[in-house]
């Protein structure tokens, strides 16, 4: 939730994600924050390259989380969690890492440890996951491959 709202603080996104709106802070960001801007040694070219990269990086994340997009990867995503089993999972802060049996991964966004702990110890993970994991978290595709993961 905090990298969420960190990027949705650095594009000025109130609520929903609009993709017109961020897409247009984006790039003005990139005009004002474009390593190129600067001159080589001046002190905020160092600045502008890791803003750049910050601002990347958010703007793709954000993009993957707009409801038009998650809209138009429902039905995969349905498919996904529907007849894919559960092959890994990962929890770390209040993000859940899920790795399918079809290797696609998602992030899940919001989930407690005790949650998390639930979920371990109960006795069909597939079954907690979908009554108490997919309808109630954000979440977002990852572009892990089963093998990076």
């Amino acid at each position: 939730m905090k990298r969420i709202n960190e990027y949705k603080k650095l594009f000025g996104v109130e609520k929903d994600i609009d993709l017109k709106l961020l897409k247009k802070s984006y790039r003005n960001l990139v005009k004002e924050w474009h390593p190129d801007k600067f001159q080589d040694g001046d002190v905020l070219k160092q600045e502008a390259e890791v803003q750049s990269r910050a601002i990347i990086d958010g703007y793709h994340f954000l993009v993957s989380m707009a409801p038009e997009t998650k809209e138009k990867d429902l039905p995969a995503y349905k498919e996904t969690i529907s007849t894919a089993g559960i092959e890994d999972y990962q929890h770390k802060g209040l993000l859940m890492e899920i790795t399918y049996t079809d290797g696609t991964t998602y992030e899940y966004f919001g989930v407690t440890k005790p949650i998390y702990i639930k979920m371990i110890n109960s006795g069909n993970i597939n079954r907690f996951a979908k009554r108490n994991i997919y309808p109630k978290f954000t979440h977002r595709k990852s572009k892990k491959t089963r093998e990076e993961a």
